[in-house]
């Protein structure tokens, strides 16, 4: 195979990487192109490797140092993603610009004194963590409290064991063989 297929293939995704990271303001699809363009690298990697057929085969070693760069890369970028929509609720880049909390509006400051009762997450007019936003209807009221429901009777005091009566013999015809009755140990 000529070197020029693979070089040319790689020149292409490497292009259209380039377009999607400049075009683009959607941050996961930048990311995205950035991993186009670092395939691309490894492409032609590989490529030359085997065309100047290397006894190292180091193109073919430094693809796989390419890839888990690339790897981290994805995981960290991912992670800032998704602390940027928490905080942001948007991955527009456009809207990105600043890394800054903008300020709360004239409006909405808080007084000094609800500040000190309120904390000094809402002294300064954002959370730092956001709080699920509940979609749906409101639950019901007199509903019971989730977790296990209490116990049918009075309990035995702690560290008395129940007693154990006289065992019956399991029916005919029954699978289970005859329980051990009390004191008699299997």
């Amino acid at each position: 195979m000529h070197i020029v297929y693979p070089a040319v293939v790689s020149a292409l995704l490497f292009s259209i990487g380039v377009y999607g990271v400049l075009a683009r303001r959607n941050t996961i699809l930048v990311l995205m192109s950035v991993e186009l363009m670092l395939n691309a690298v490894n492409l032609n990697l590989v490529a030359f490797d085997v065309w100047l057929r290397d006894r190292l085969h180091a193109g073919q070693v430094l693809t796989l140092f390419v890839i888990v760069i690339a790897a981290a890369e994805v995981g960290l970028g991912l992670a800032i993603i998704l602390a940027l929509y928490r905080n942001r609720r948007t991955v527009d880049l456009d809207r990105l610009r600043l890394l800054a909390e903008t300020p709360a509006p004239a409006g909405s400051a808080l007084s000094p004194e609800s500040a000190l009762t309120a904390g000094p997450a809402s002294a300064t007019g954002s959370s730092p963590v956001s709080a699920p936003v509940r979609t749906g209807p409101p639950p019901p009221t007199g509903s019971p409290p989730a977790g296990p429901p209490p116990p049918a009777g009075p309990l035995p005091p702690t560290g008395s064991t129940p007693s154990t009566g006289p065992v019956s013999p399991p029916p005919a015809g029954s699978p289970f063989p005859p329980s051990p009755g009390p004191g008699e140990g299997p």
